[in-house]
């Protein structure tokens, strides 16, 4: 009797390294890996480096890189880590020659009673960590003498007058700068946030020290990276302790993967036989959710947050179809980290207004701006050039010289969405009943009844009367009316969408990617009427006037194409202020 055939043997493939910073790690096993390390020559030619990216971008691996490339004690390890990079094949002189000081700001507890003595502590172990790294340089009685000092300025006094005196080269790294003062300054105001910043404050005297060390060689590199140029802005007073390579367009792709190299990762996957989904549609997928993201002006391209697909492609190795959400929940922006900038006195101010504008797809035209205070914040470019350093808003073009400012993709957009929400809610503004709303989108999508959700809106909208302080102009119910409609997740929202040689308001089209059942879609066009006009001649002439242009947008070939097994219905909206006083709708058999 023949043994029975043995099970064959699951194909070997480089484990995705979602969640991973740890560079010589991922190296060591093998893991999937996108090459950037032919970015360390042109970064060479700045010694002090300041570079901002918004949250799980990758600058957390970044610094692990340049540790592992640039600190004596991993200089052994070279042919392994860095063998068959750009950077392997071609090294710089630079490598292995440094004392590496690595400091992560988010390494400790950040509350604002315990702050400095955490600092402090923090601080104190990395260094003394550092120092017992090299014993060749550091005598056991030197490093005792220095770790004996009371701060860590103190400490780093006495580092630099030792490095100074026997040559020894530093190269400090700081990952998350600006991370305990961005929380501190959210939950605790701009009173403690300037205490630690400003005047004799320990942060402050911390880049001060540094900046002495780069004064006399003991620092030879610097490179600091965080999410906000505010805090560094605050520190130093106005960065003027390196070069703020951020909105460099040699850098742009330094961080972030560009479409070809997604391609590549999906094409290796599909190859080696774990990765069975259709590639175009894979990466149409991706391409609308996790691409967009341009950080200088010149830059030629746009990148892929390097987090998202990463998240995609562990939901999608070996042979599985992908993740059921497609937004990664650690991506999403904490709404306490931006209250502060959204809220005067429990009233929305103005970069509310600006952050609506921003979500409901118009463009926003803005001078970048590379740095600035805390105090300088209010400002219109200084407040959509955080966004932009946040990765809320991308830069789409550049028009006479001046930046115009959106939203990169619909991950952003749905984040968005929910920031708007939180704030209304934050002020008492508009509260209403979330699992009715979400009762009431997933009938649109099913079966599309549009008329139960449009009518509870409107009850909502008369019933709260918070609310109503904010609806005011076209733009603005349009970005409320994109945040309700995106509650349950149910629907991509798409904002000013091109149809028929227009512009819809809005084109709500269902998620089937995530709910293949849900086929029904709505284009919505929105009439907005000022309060004091009263005469109905206006309504129904507005009305018509909406029908007319939902025919056009209805009848676009290449839309009805894109999405072929959809049907949509066109929805005329008319406000009168905050008031809907007209909902009708046009189907796809009236064209």
């Amino acid at each position: 009797m023949s043994n029975p055939a043995a099970p064959p043997t699951p194909p070997r493939y480089p484990a995705v390294p979602y969640g991973q910073a740890h560079f010589k790690g991922i190296r060591q096993e093998g893991a999937l890996y996108v090459d950037k390390t032919r970015f360390l020559h042109e970064l060479e030619r700045h010694r002090y480096v300041f570079f901002v990216r918004p949250r799980r971008f990758g600058k957390t691996c970044w610094l692990s890189l340049l540790e592992s490339y640039y600190d004596r004690h991993e200089a052994a390890d070279f042919d392994a880590v860095f063998g068959g990079t750009d950077i392997g094949r071609a090294a710089t002189p630079n490598r292995g020659r440094h004392v590496v000081l690595r400091f992560n700001f988010s390494a400790f507890n950040n509350a604002l009673e315990t702050l400095e003595r955490n600092f402090e502590s923090y601080c104190g172990i990395v260094f003394a960590d550092a120092l017992k790294r090299h014993p060749d340089l550091f005598p056991s009685a030197a490093v005792e003498q220095m770790c004996a000092e009371r701060t860590i300025n103190d400490k780093l006094v006495a580092l630099f007058a030792h490095c100074q005196r026997e040559g020894v080269s530093l190269y400090v790294l700081i990952d998350e700068y600006d991370n305990f003062a961005n929380t501190i300054l959210a939950e605790s105001g701009a009173d403690a946030y300037h205490s630690f910043t400003h005047g004799g404050g320990f942060y402050r005297s911390f880049f001060a020290t540094l900046k002495a060390g780069t004064e006399t060689g003991s620092v030879d590199r610097l490179f600091v990276t965080g999410v906000s140029p505010v805090t560094m802005d605050d520190v130093t007073s106005g960065f003027n302790i390196g070069t703020n390579i951020s909105q460099l367009p040699e850098f742009n792709e330094l961080l972030g993967f560009t479409e070809a190299e997604v391609r590549g990762l999906l094409e290796k996957y599909r190859d080696l036989g774990v990765f069975d989904q259709n590639m175009e549609d894979a990466l149409g997928l991706m391409r609308e959710w996790y691409n967009g993201y341009r950080f200088a002006e010149d830059a030629e391209n746009d990148v892929y947050n390097p987090d998202m697909v990463l998240y995609y492609l562990n939901h999608s190795v070996p042979n599985k179809p992908g993740p059921r959400r497609l937004i990664d929940a650690n991506v999403r922006i904490d709404y306490g980290k931006l209250r502060h900038l959204l809220l005067t006195e429990r009233r929305l101010n103005g970069n509310f207004d600006l952050l609506g504008e921003a979500v409901s797809g118009g463009r926003v035209d803005c001078e970048m701006a590379e740095s600035f205070p805390l105090a300088a914040l209010p400002r219109r470019e200084n407040f959509l050039s955080l966004l932009h350093c946040f990765g809320l808003l991308s830069i789409r073009g550049v028009s006479a010289g001046v930046a115009y400012l959106g939203t990169p993709n619909q991950t952003v957009r749905q984040l968005l969405y929910s920031q708007l929400r939180d704030a209304y809610g934050d002020v008492g503004a508009f509260r209403p009943d979330f699992l009715e709303f979400d009762r009431l989108t997933r009938g649109m999508a099913l079966r599309g009844e549009w008329r139960p959700f449009v009518d509870a809106l409107a009850r909502a909208v008369r019933e709260q009367t918070g609310i109503r302080d904010y609806l005011h102009g076209e733009k603005v119910v349009q970005s409320f009316l994109a945040a309700y409609l995106n509650i349950a997740g149910y629907f991509v929202v798409y904002t000013e969408a091109e149809l028929g040689k227009g512009y819809a308001d809005l084109a709500v089209v269902p998620l089937t990617a995530r709910f293949p059942a849900m086929r029904h879609g709505f284009v919505i066009e929105l009439k907005y009427l000022g309060r004091t006009a009263q005469e109905q001649s206006r309504v129904t002439a507005l009305a018509e006037q909406a029908e007319n242009q939902l025919r056009g947008y209805l009848a676009d070939r290449r839309w009805r194409e894109q999405h072929g097994d959809i049907a949509f219905t066109g929805l005329v909206l008319v406000f009168r202020g905050w008031e809907l006083v007209h909902a009708a709708e046009v189907t796809m058999e009236s064209t």
